[in-house]
């Protein structure tokens, strides 16, 4: 397929599933049960770290951490101490569990109060078109506090070879603006260009069905690999066609 056909194709398939439809049967419908843009980010965040496994499990226990905040994240997240320990005891999600959601609402908690929040983070270190460098900074802050080693899995550092597919869906959620009404694009001092496309089993196998990606583990490489391919067809938004690698791999079993 030639570059303007494949864009051409890709293009159309953005067109069907970045649509509201898409929200119902995806985690991101757990940040849009908020209108606070804290809570959209704290919300997003916790759903997209526990993103692996089965959807519907993702999603329930999406909405278990709604009420575990009481419907209030961010407000929640500051005022969150020791005394809330117990109503996380029963917060499990594969090897995610309640010890873990325990550091994370300290670790949201120190980024609010003492970083300016998790947009002006990721900012800061962000590149000219790419966030994996800043998605490696906000980790080592993120774990500043004193913390177990086994929580650390939960969080991908792309210098480390990771594809960190949960974390850049995260950032594709808060930074991508294109009024389709599925992403949120309320991070505005971060470009979509400098997005990079959440890689996992599904799209890495369409992609190389394509010819957007020949590396054959979805790892860090890959990742840049697929990246370059998504700028030559729109460098300014990239990662829109996360939607079309998506789509084709999940609903077109392409």
């Amino acid at each position: 397929m030639k570059k303007s056909e494949l864009k051409d194709f890709l293009d159309e398939k953005v067109i069907i599933y970045n649509h509201p439809n898409f929200i119902e049967s995806d985690p991101i419908q757990i940040p849009h049960l908020f209108t606070l843009k804290e809570d959209i980010e704290i919300a997003g965040f916790l759903v997209a770290t526990i993103a692996w496994g089965n959807r519907k499990s993702i999603i329930n226990n999406g909405h278990r951490l709604v009420e575990i905040m009481g419907s209030s994240p961010y407000d929640f997240v500051m005022n969150f101490s020791e005394k809330n320990a117990e109503s996380l005891t029963p917060f499990v999600h594969r090897t995610f569990n309640n010890e873990d959601l325990f550091y994370f609402f300290k670790a949201l908690q120190n980024i609010y109060k003492n970083h300016g929040g998790m947009e002006s983070l990721f900012a800061k270190y962000g590149e000219k078109d790419s966030l994996q460098s800043a998605i490696h900074h906000f980790k080592k802050i993120f774990f500043e506090l004193p913390h177990l080693s086994r929580t650390q899995k939960h969080v991908s550092d792309p210098l480390k070879n990771s594809a960190a597919k949960r974390i850049n869906m995260f950032l594709r959620w808060m930074v991508r603006n294109d009024n389709a009404g599925v992403d949120f694009g309320i991070w505005k001092s971060i470009s979509p260009a400098q997005l990079s496309c959440p890689l996992d089993v599904h799209s890495g196998n369409v992609a190389r069905k394509l010819g957007l990606l020949n590396r054959k583990q979805n790892d860090g490489k890959a990742l840049a690999e697929l990246d370059n391919s998504l700028r030559k067809l729109d460098p300014n938004d990239p990662v829109k066609y996360d939607f079309a690698l998506f789509g084709l791999g999940v609903f077109e079993r392409f």
